[in-house]
């Protein structure tokens, strides 16, 4: 079920998804201060474009806050925003719920992505 999830999931969204990561990973990076958030969009980015049988933990400390508080106001909001509208239009029919709960998971992620953690689901 995990190989055809993502692979639906990609077909439908998931490449805009990854994509909005990639951007977002790019824009941070033109500065030397933004490159360590930058790298974490890329590391999230590969959620987004496969996040079926993966779990995202949360956790981090001070740094990790802070640089939340950064995200959300510069970043984190809009790729929110676009995932919970998806998520919601997903959920409309029983056959797109588990695509909407990706959604949803992906949307949390945007708000705090400092201090998550990716676990693959054995």
């Amino acid at each position: 079920m995990r190989v055809i999830g993502n692979i639906l999931w990609f077909i439908l969204g998931g490449v805009i998804g990854g994509l909005s990561w990639l951007i977002c990973g790019l824009f941070w990076c033109i500065t030397v201060v933004g490159i360590p958030i930058g790298v974490q969009c890329f590391k999230l980015a590969g959620l987004a474009f496969f996040p079926f049988g993966k779990e995202v933990v949360y956790g981090g400390g001070g740094v990790s806050t802070i640089a939340n508080i950064f995200w959300l106001i510069l970043s984190g909001i809009e790729l929110a925003i676009g995932y919970w509208i998806t998520g919601a239009i997903f959920c409309i029919t029983l056959i797109g719920i588990p695509f909407g709960k990706q959604c949803f998971k992906l949307a949390k992620l945007s708000l705090t992505p400092f201090g998550a953690e990716v676990r693959h689901i054995i």
